[in-house]
């Protein structure tokens, strides 16, 4: 045991050599004499793939100082109160809060926190916002001596100038022009609340939402944040005795709703979403804070290709303007969203955000999650069940060949035998667009006319987490996933288009997936930044099971409910999509250079809620295969004119067939080749006795032939639409989901979409 004079003089030691050192950082560590260079005004540079120029933003900081005398008395307190109670009190620092923010950032946590109003004026207008040990010791040191320096007020005047508000907006006079078109010094109590409650991070509490950097910030959930702290800061300002009762009172009756965003400078057409999407890239492969981003210096270097944008946005507003009437009632908020992907590498080459911020449209329609995707999802299904097989084949994979019922109406059947049940316990139904009898026909058949009762099954059969699993692989992210019930076969998941694009990409390039990219390198100063390498392929499913599935897609095009496609001229694949109550069609489609998807669909600008388009351009329901296909094959001629069409890798057989149960033996004509290009021959309905060939639409093909140019039971070609939704309860019963759901549809259960 050391002696107690040991202890003694290794304490007095330690805390000699800690003051000492203390000393010696105070002694050394001067305030800088000037601003620090990322505060003085810089723009952002935007380059396209080939090198050149696209844009410059941010000519010069948003800000304006003003004296203190021209803030608000009520602007000040409401910073205080939030950030900072302590601040006429303090010497500058915060002890404990340093010490919790420390402790922090040896756990490896975030290092910010624990800052004082005097640290944060001083690491704003001195010193850079790298969040390192040194920076901060930098910032203690510098924030004592200011301290000593400058009056609270000249502290307070400063931290208000510089401090970032969202909307490129730094400083209070700033902010309150962009926020509610006045100056500072007319702004009320309510307002400066909700100015401070930004202070927080504009990006989560600016109720426009900012999805296009972060999609946990959409305009509900940050309207919710911001209406909370806001409410909070009021509060404390009545509790510190900065307002009186009656001024609380007043201010707290009503959230000061603030303008919408405004275009700027530069940002008008696509080429605000396509700064947007590099800009999100940008700040989620770096440690750059927003903040810091938007005071400029960087050269950002993109993999859009100017010529290939502008034949996206061309093939939108040509299809658009032949389509749809902005005077007809139904016609009005129709929006698109589009994006194209290279396979095998992953690049970004085009997008079509929307009708352009001067327009007053800021959400990135081809970054954004809350449309469902509907039949589009069908080919994750069906590569589910040739690489896993069902659970009846024991992980076996199943040909495309198998059969399984696809008539309407029928029952879902659980792997335990027993029927999925309505909320009363009467047995479920699922539905299909139309009441044509198909039969039992192939998943090759089903794919081609988007029958929707075959993939119910099927996804139930192969088993929902194995379909998840295989979207994921592919490259959906986890927060577009929706519930594992059902109707996940339909398609109720809402990726975006990107994400949708660069997943079918993944078929293209016979299953090895990378993740979509937008940036290439980005400089500052002239010196390229770490974080910004070309994402690497994986092998997301076994080759020939994505060789399968675009086989299959073709045969959709050549065949089925994408035959619009056709007028692409080249070997192509794809598939159409369209949901519950007709709120949201698709189509996804590729060849081996570029995979792209389009979407459309109505919101109603206020709630943002999805509308039916029954009615729209004045047809009484819009699928997949007719508008988002036409807007498909526009943009396809443009970006693959002049380029070979090298078709795809050849298809060999796959799995064995494992038909559904109750399906008839095969005819002893029956015959399956390694293309799958195999007739099917009709075969006995489940609900009834055996049924005739069902007469074709042409009279020359018969519903069992894949390779009969037919269009099938409906003027689409099939069936692409679903019903409500349903959570499976622990007791094996079903009750409605309505949050996975957009409706009841059909009177469906399970078909969020189709």
């Amino acid at each position: 045991m050391p002696s107690w004079k040991l202890v003694s003089g290794l304490c007095l030691f330690f805390f000699g050599s800690l003051v000492t050192a203390v000393g010696v950082g105070y002694a050394i560590v001067s305030v800088p004499s000037e601003e620090n260079t990322a505060a003085l005004s810089q723009n952002n540079v935007y380059y396209w793939a080939d090198g050149s120029q696209m844009v410059a933003t941010g000519a010069g900081q948003n800000r304006q100082n003003v004296t203190i005398d021209r803030i608000p008395r009520e602007m000040q307190l409401a910073v205080i109160s939030a950030e900072n109670k302590s601040f006429y009190e303090d010497s500058g620092v915060d002890p404990m809060g340093i010490a919790r923010a420390l402790a922090n950032m040896a756990r490896g946590g975030d290092t910010q926190g624990g800052s004082t109003i005097t640290q944060q004026f001083v690491k704003n207008t001195y010193l850079s916002q790298d969040q390192t040990l040194t920076r901060k010791f930098k910032e203690l040191f510098i924030s004592v001596k200011v301290g000593t320096k400058l009056s609270k007020p000249e502290i307070l005047q400063g931290y208000l100038n510089t401090s970032y508000y969202g909307r490129g907006a730094y400083g209070i006079q700033a902010a309150a022009q962009t926020y509610y078109g006045k100056d500072a010094v007319k702004l009320n109590t309510s307002e400066c609340a909700f100015l401070a409650a930004l202070l927080k991070g504009p990006t989560y509490y600016d109720p426009a939402g900012n999805e296009n950097l972060d999609r946990t910030a959409t305009a509900e959930a940050n309207r919710k944040r911001s209406e909370a702290r806001w409410g909070w800061i009021l509060g404390e300002m009545r509790k510190d005795h900065g307002i009186s009762e009656a001024q609380y009172q007043k201010a707290i009756k009503k959230y000061p709703t603030p303008q919408g965003r405004k275009a700027i400078k530069g940002m008008t057409g696509q080429t605000s979403y396509l700064v947007d999407t590099a800009k999100k890239y940008v700040l989620n492969h770096s440690n750059i804070s927003e903040a810091k981003f938007d005071q400029g210096g960087y050269q950002i270097y993109t993999t859009f290709e100017k010529d290939k944008v502008e034949a996206l946005n061309k093939a939108v507003r040509k299809i658009e303007k032949q389509k749809i009437n902005p005077k007809r009632e139904l016609d009005k908020h129709v929006q698109f969203g589009a994006a194209s992907v290279k396979p095998n590498d992953g690049a970004i080459v085009a997008l079509y955000g929307g009708a352009g911020y001067e327009n007053n449209h800021f959400n990135n329609n081809a970054d954004t999650s809350g449309v469902p995707v509907g039949s589009t999802w069908k080919p994750f299904v069906l590569a589910a069940a040739m690489e896993h097989g069902t659970y009846e084949t024991n992980g076996e994979g199943i040909s495309p060949l198998s059969k399984y019922n696809g008539n309407d109406h029928l029952k879902v059947r659980k792997p335990d035998g027993s029927y999925y049940l309505r909320k009363d316990n009467s047995v479920f139904y699922q539905e299909n667009e139309s009441d044509h009898r198909w039969g039992y026909i192939t998943l090759r058949k089903a794919m081609e006319q988007s029958i929707n009762t075959p993939f119910v099954q099927l996804g139930v059969d192969v088993g929902m987490e194995k379909v998840r699993d295989v979207a994921k692989a592919s490259g959906i992210l986890d927060q577009s996933f929706a519930y594992l019930n059902p109707s996940f076969a339909l398609g109720t998941s809402t990726p975006s288009a990107i994400r949708m694009a660069d997943a079918y990409a993944t078929f293209a390039a016979s299953g090895k997936q990378t993740a979509p990219y937008s940036v290439k390198s980005v400089k500052e100063g002239g010196q390229e930044l770490e974080g910004f390498d070309k994402p690497k392929a994986a092998q997301a499913m076994p080759e020939n099971v994505a060789n399968n599935v675009t086989d299959v897609l073709q045969n959709v095009i050549k065949n089925g409910t994408g035959k619009n496609a056709l007028a692409l001229g080249r070997t192509a694949a794809g598939k159409t999509g369209t949901t519950d109550e007709n709120k949201s069609a698709w189509f996804v489609g590729y060849t081996q250079q570029l995979s792209t998807s389009v979407a459309m669909f109505r919101e109603d600008p206020e709630s943002h809620k999805l509308l039916s388009m029954n009615g729209t351009a004045g047809v009484d329901s819009i699928h997949g295969g007719d508008i988002p296909t036409s807007v498909w094959t526009e943009y396809m001629k443009a970006a693959l004119a002049d380029k070979p069409d090298p078709g795809f890798p050849e298809a060999t057989k796959i799995g064995e067939i494992a038909d559904q149960p109750g399906a008839p033996s095969p005819s002893p004509s029956a015959t399956a080749s390694p293309s799958q290009s195999a007739s099917e021959s009709p075969s006995a309905s489940p609900t009834g006795p055996s049924l005739p060939p069902t007469p074709s639409t042409s009279g020359t093909c018969s519903p069992w032939d894949f390779d009969c140019e037919e269009t099938g039971g409906n003027s689409n070609g099939g069936a692409d639409t679903g019903g409500g939704g349903v959570t499976p309860t622990p007791t094996g019963t079903a009750t409605d989901d309505p949050g996975n759901s957009r409706g009841n549809g059909n009177g469906g259960l399970f078909g969020g979409t189709g």
